[in-house]
């Protein structure tokens, strides 16, 4: 049984972008199948094939699966082609979610006839196994007859009469065909290099999948109490994630060091709290703080401490007792937490999830172009780390978000002796830090600027360092002795609304109508529009413009005014959800005379609550040339101020 798809013929190396592809297929399957938690690579070797092809392989194998059983090997010599030149041997174990058993796998690569062979394992590699014969299945590069320039891409399954699948480690002929087979061309089509580690490359993955599953269930009930405005399901599952993560890497470290105590942690910029209730009840003491309390955290108990507390990079926010220190999307503070750990303790360390883009003093500014903003953001927190005394790896956690890449500091790169040296690179490192991104903003920065902002007094620097501080003696005690930036701006207490909800209400209804008069210039077409309910004749629907042609529309005052606000022009125009739509970046006016014929075919539709009707004037009445395509007895918007009446309730 086989199928095969065509590639496209811009692709300038298809033998590089197959066999790249088939490396995705082959050490990361579960971006592919869902049901797979990821696979363990056992080993890789590679057999020059020749006259001998069955023979050295067969070494091969036999090497890396030493409970093979007699007879097996001489299977593979109708799997090779006799052209084969040079194999890729590779011993994977696929690793599914929890409750299914793991399954090894051999796969031939062969780099002369571009094809790879998917050999299921069938017992214990150790002690006795046996190939899976009724399970094997090839991708094969291969070019278009006739066309040395067109390349097609196959997968068959070589004994298709025996196939017997489960749909997770054994792939169902279906899925292969039609699922697999897709994605192999796509990738093949795709020439975009990873700049990230594949993920959970510090821990086991076999040890994670179980992990998460238990964590998952245990903490599910959240999801359904869940008393914060943000979305539950990718905040409860994201923080079970990180938690999971977390709890293996230190059992590893426990495991390493011999430890019998759990690790303790302090979370700054806890946010929810839930990572540190999570972790809490685990077993590791900790605590978390943020800015800004929480609904939840009342609904966590007293077990799990949680502060809410501004917090400034200074002497005050030591932390000499605790083990690590998590920064888990802690924005602002980011930069600042290797500086904490290695300030607090020799043997504190550190976890970071960075988010938003900070620097030591304001927001970020890339230096570098080579790279994106994230991973330019990411050097720059590797780079932190490792001018503080760490050597500092990286891991892409399995999490709902783009920003998923963690940095962890955990082992020192000098002896402790050497710590008050360190310390002043660090304050150096710094100051030079806040020089560049002063100057970046003001466009004229002096050293005079730097010294006022820059005061480092730690506790154990000698009188010496303290002179490296520039600016006169009042500069320096205008400032808390303890702050090592005074200029640092921690998060405001109170979380400002940015979503258009405070703008000044002349400003959205001239917005609202400029986008309004536009779109009906959009489209003149009569044959195009619908009746209004009042049978006079056609009514002007307008037409649909691009979201950045709309914003073209608008003056720079104005759009300068959108910029500060979150979603900026697209959420203004959510917001007035009676006038507009917005659907895959195109606005055009909403035809009630259709939102009405969906909602008396859809049982459950949601309507406008009753105490809100009538409340305000319809805009369509008071704006649209046509006025408004339904007639007042059934448009919940007043058609005139004397149908205006009063809200009688308050909505919670």
């Amino acid at each position: 049984m086989e199928r095969e798809l065509p590639l496209d013929p811009a692709v300038a190396s298809a033998p590089l972008g197959f066999w790249a592809a088939v490396d995705v297929w082959t050490l990361k399957p579960q971006v592919a199948n869902r049901r797979l938690s990821g696979c363990r690579l056992e080993a890789e070797r590679e057999v020059s094939c020749g006259a001998a092809a069955g023979l050295g392989l067969g070494l091969v194998v036999a090497e890396l699966l030493p409970g093979l059983r007699s007879g097996a090997v001489p299977e593979l010599d109708e799997l090779i082609p006799r052209r084969a030149e040079r194999l890729r041997v590779v011993l994977r174990t696929v690793i599914p979610k929890a409750g299914v058993a793991t399954g090894s796998e051999i796969v031939l690569q062969d780099f002369l006839n571009n094809t790879a062979t998917f050999i299921p394992v069938d017992g214990q590699i150790a002690e006795s196994c046996t190939f899976k014969k009724n399970n094997i299945y090839r991708i094969k590069l291969q070019q278009v007859k006739g066309d040395e320039s067109s390349w097609s891409i196959s997968i068959s399954i070589l004994y298709p009469e025996e196939w017997d699948a489960d749909g997770i480690l054994y792939p169902k002929t279906a899925w292969l065909t039609d699922v697999l087979l897709t994605k192999i061309v796509k990738w093949s089509t795709e020439s975009k290099k990873s700049y990230f580690k594949n993920t959970l490359s510090l821990i086991s993955v076999e040890k994670y999948s179980e992990y998460y599953h238990n964590l998952k269930a245990k903490y599910k009930e959240i999801v359904k109490i869940w008393p914060e405005v943000t979305n539950p399901e990718k905040f409860v599952y994201e923080d079970v994630a990180i938690a999971t993560y977390l709890l293996i890497l230190w059992e590893d470290e426990r495991a390493e060091k011999g430890l019998t105590d759990k690790q303790s942690f302090i979370d700054l910029g806890c946010g929810n709290g839930l990572l540190v209730h999570i972790l809490t009840n685990e077993g590791h003491p900790g605590r978390g703080i943020d800015v800004r309390k929480r609904k939840i955290w009342d609904m966590y108990g007293p077990q799990t401490r949680l502060e809410e507390c501004t917090i400034t990079p200074s002497d005050d926010f030591l932390f000499p007792d605790v083990d690590w220190l998590i920064g888990n999307h802690s924005d602002e503070l980011t930069p600042w937490i290797p500086v904490v750990a290695a300030r607090s303790s020799y043997s504190c360390r550190y976890f970071v999830l960075p988010c938003c883009f900070y620097d030591f003093h304001g927001k970020y500014c890339r230096r570098e172009t080579t790279n994106t903003q994230y991973r330019a953001y990411l050097n720059f927190i590797t780079e932190v780390g490792s001018v503080c005394g760490f050597k500092v790896e990286e891991d892409c956690l399995r999490i709902p978000s783009t920003k998923r890449v963690c940095l962890i500091g955990n082992q020192r790169t000098y002896p402790v002796f050497n710590e008050e040296r360190l310390d002043k690179e660090r304050t150096q490192y710094i100051r030079e830090r806040c020089s560049f991104t002063l100057s970046t903003e003001t466009n004229h920065f002096s050293e005079a600027i730097t010294s006022s902002l820059f005061a480092h007094d730690m506790t154990h620097c000698s009188s010496a360092e303290h002179s490296m501080v520039q600016g006169t003696s009042a500069e320096v005690d205008s400032f808390v002795s303890s702050m090592w930036l005074a200029d640092f701006q921690p998060r405001e207490k109170a979380q400002k609304i940015r979503n258009c909800a405070t703008l000044p209400r002349d400003f959205t209804d001239r917005v609202v109508l400029q986008v309004a008069k536009a779109l009906l210039k959009a489209n003149q077409d009569p044959c195009k529009n619908s009746n209004n309910e009042d049978n006079t004749g056609y009514w002007n629907k307008g037409g649909s413009l691009p979201l950045k042609n709309v914003a073209a529309l608008l003056g720079s005052s104005a759009l300068q005014k959108l910029k500060n606000e979150c979603g900026g022009l697209k959420t203004l125009l959510r917001n007035n959800c009676q006038v507009f739509e917005v659907v895959h970046g195109q606005v055009q006016i909403r035809d009630w005379t259709k939102e009405e014929q969906t909602r008396k075919q859809t049982s459950g539709a949601r309507k406008m609550p009753l105490d809100t009707c009538k409340t305000r004037l319809c805009w369509f009445f008071v704006n649209h040339p046509d006025g408004c395509p339904r007639s007042a007895e059934k448009c919940p918007f007043a058609h005139g101020t004397e149908e205006l009446r009063p809200r009688t309730a308050t909505r919670k």
